[in-house]
């Protein structure tokens, strides 16, 4: 590999995660140290009250709305003071999936609308039912898992008065320099990895191999099967490429295009997920806990994806 080769495949990006991760992270613990939390959580507080959740729980997930990254970054400060247990982790990263779909819905529609037309408005509505049967379903289990807190609980845990900012800035970038170095010994090894093993061809192989195994769709048509082939073995728009191409050919009824998109977006996101997210989740979370929230979030994702999919392939 060239040096320019390097560069932009492995350098350049891990020069940008980091950079994102830092501004995450500064603005994390700004939020924390300032007491912003406490308002932030009042967002949330009828459903982490329901699920039986802290009140970190709440800010982290209102965060989640403007940062994925910073959500995370609270919820491991929380955890690495005692504050959230493991399993209270697990359902409360689980629980920002919402707010983490909202932050991707505009580019979602952006680009779906102008393969799709009208059938784009079904696909993204049942990827959004998704989400939200997710949110509803970590607030069930919470009840059922969590022990119910105090009434009032939400914010008791946050003092009444935040620092000044002067003493909020010190006293965040004190912390954020004992975190930094942490997640560049992790990060950076973790993500020169991920890019060797695609420039290998592992994660194209993998991905080839689920495509070429898939003869559990008897009961899609193949011009129809092929859409989730072309989205497994290249990226999502090669699916919505083929879909729009079929679609408006008249090849390819509506419902049978939106289930083929909808396979193949369960199918081939778990695999995408790990190689993008595990980098930067090893650097906020302990690696082994990364891989944990990565397998419950991807697990939980394909049930809610199988539920909706399922139910407008009988009602839709």
């Amino acid at each position: 590999m060239t040096i320019e080769t390097i560069w932009h495949s492995t350098a350049w990006p891990i020069l940008k995660l980091l950079g994102a991760l830092s501004l995450s992270l500064l603005a994390a613990n700004l939020v924390e140290t300032l007491n912003w939390t406490r308002f932030l959580a009042r967002f949330a507080r009828p459903l982490i009250r329901a699920g039986h959740m802290q009140d970190i729980v709440g800010a982290s997930f209102s965060m989640a709305f403007f940062s994925g990254m910073a959500a995370n970054t609270m919820l491991s400060e929380a955890h690495q003071q005692g504050k959230l247990s493991d399993r209270e982790l697990i359902l409360a990263n689980m629980f920002n999936s919402l707010p983490t779909y909202f932050l991707h819905l505009p580019t979602m529609i952006f680009v779906t609308v102008p393969f799709l037309g009208r059938a784009a408005a079904v696909y993204v509505g049942m990827t959004l039912g998704a989400a939200i049967l997710r949110t509803l379903g970590i607030v069930a289990a919470g009840r059922v898992l969590l022990p119910l807190l105090p009434e009032g609980c939400v914010e008791c845990q946050l003092p009444e008065r935040g620092p000044t900012w002067r003493e909020a800035l010190l006293k965040s970038w004190k912390r954020f320099k004992k975190r930094i170095t942490k997640i560049c010994l992790i990060t950076v090894p973790i993500y020169a990895a991920m890019v060797a093993l695609n420039s290998w061809g592992a994660f194209a192989a993998a991905e080839r191999f689920i495509a070429d195994n898939l003869s559990f769709m008897s009961w899609l048509s193949p011009k129809a099967a092929s859409i989730v082939v072309f989205g497994m073995a290249a990226e999502f728009t090669a699916g919505l490429a083929a879909a729009g191409a079929l679609l408006n050919a008249g090849d390819l009824p509506q419902k049978e295009v939106v289930l083929a998109l909808l396979l193949g977006n369960l199918l081939s996101t778990p695999m995408r997920a790990f190689r993008h997210q595990f980098p930067y989740y090893a650097g906020i979370f302990k690696p082994a806990l990364a891989m944990k929230l990565i397998v419950h979030n991807q697990s939980f994702r394909a049930a809610s994806l199988l539920v909706v999919g399922v139910g407008y392939y009988f009602l839709g």
